[in-house]
């Protein structure tokens, strides 16, 4: 399929290159186009590329929501990438490294990246922006994470997100393309922090979901979301992370969004599990991918080998792949050892000055 534009939209030489065209991949163009940007939108099916074409609007993934007039659309490897400043990788991690080897004969060298997929690939355990760099080669890379309704912010309402990279002159550029009246974005040095944060707290969402299914109430929620985190840094610092990140935008703020948003599919499909469904149906009931459902074998496999304590992971781990009851693996955890609770303080105002929170 070529490259298509409506006819209204002016010839705009291409700057962003957004690869996926699903909702949050629709959203970062909407952004990008509603702030004058050049952008243009990627999808493998020319089919639903067309309809979006045709439409401006993603009705599977964003229904309701008008796209600009300047985004382009395509499904057009050889020329996705023409005029390509900067390249936005919005597909789901189980699936990024078969879309990179689709592409990679098409993608400029050097082009900074930057990842907004939440999730750790099966197998190889690696976060989204250590397989673009595996399969496409050294260039810079960030990745653009935090609590990130996409229907919410198309809408208009407030949100903040956080960029994180080792490439500070990448973060800049990124928070200066997506800052808006309406959405502010913090700089984050943490990539790995930021990554593995935004792909665990699915793992918990989806635990989240299944005490709502299950009407365990709200201290049980509230309890979940608290040890959860505590999993969540426990594993970021074994893998070198900054603790600080996860009590930021990437961290605690997605893990609440995502654990309490009444549409998010995390949390849905963990609800559907706990109203007694299994696994693979309550999955068939949700559209779009249900990351942390994968990912929760990924993060199970991770804590193994660096020794990490996560029960609440094992336990949903148990429950999605070896047929536990979630009625048990409640039981289970409220019957574990008695402990003391050793909460991390807070980092000193310098390094919080250094990090750039505020």
């Amino acid at each position: 399929m070529k490259l298509q534009r409506a006819k209204t939209s002016r010839t705009l030489g291409t700057n962003t290159c957004i690869i996926g065209d699903g909702a949050m991949g629709t959203l970062c163009a909407m952004i990008l186009a509603r702030s004058g940007h050049a952008v243009r939108l990627w999808g493998r099916r020319p089919e639903h590329i067309a309809e979006i074409a045709a439409t401006h609007e993603n009705n599977l993934y964003l229904p309701g929501v008008r796209l600009p007039d300047q985004i382009a659309f395509t499904s057009d490897d050889a020329t996705a990438f023409d005029g390509c400043a900067l390249i936005l990788f919005a597909v789901p991690a189980q699936y990024i490294r078969g879309v990179l080897e689709r592409l990679k004969n098409h993608i400029p060298r050097l082009v900074p990246a930057v990842s907004v997929a939440k999730g750790i690939e099966n197998h190889s355990l690696l976060r989204p922006t250590q397989i673009v760099q595996e399969v496409i080669g050294e260039r810079p890379l960030a990745a653009l994470s935090g609590p990130s309704i996409a229907t919410e912010i198309a809408c208009g309402l407030p949100a903040t997100l956080v960029v994180a990279s080792r490439d500070e002159h990448l973060t800049g550029r990124v928070q200066r393309l997506f800052t808006s009246s309406h959405l502010r974005i913090y700089r984050n040095t943490d990539l790995p922090g930021v990554e593995l944060a935004g792909a665990v707290k699915n793992v918990i969402a989806i635990a989240a979901g299944i005490l709502d299914g299950l009407r365990a109430g709200t201290n049980a929620k509230a309890a979940l979301l608290t040890r959860g985190l505590v999993e969540i840094t426990r594993l970021g610092v074994a893998m070198d992370a900054r603790p600080e990140t996860f009590s930021g935008l990437a961290g605690l703020g997605d893990l609440v969004t995502t654990c309490f948003a009444p549409a998010g599919r995390n949390r849905t499909f963990g609800e559907f599990i706990g109203r007694g469904l299994a696994p693979p149906d309550a999955a068939a009931r949700v559209r779009g991918v249900v990351e942390g459902m994968p990912t929760t074998q990924s993060v199970v496999e991770l804590a193994r080998q660096h020794r990490v304590e996560m029960p609440i992971s094992q336990c949903l781990h148990a429950v999605l792949f070896e047929n536990k009851d979630p009625r048990q693996g409640i039981s289970d955890l409220m019957g574990r050892q008695p402990k003391y609770e050793h909460v991390r303080a807070a980092p000193p105002a310098a390094t919080a000055r250094k990090t750039g929170a505020s």
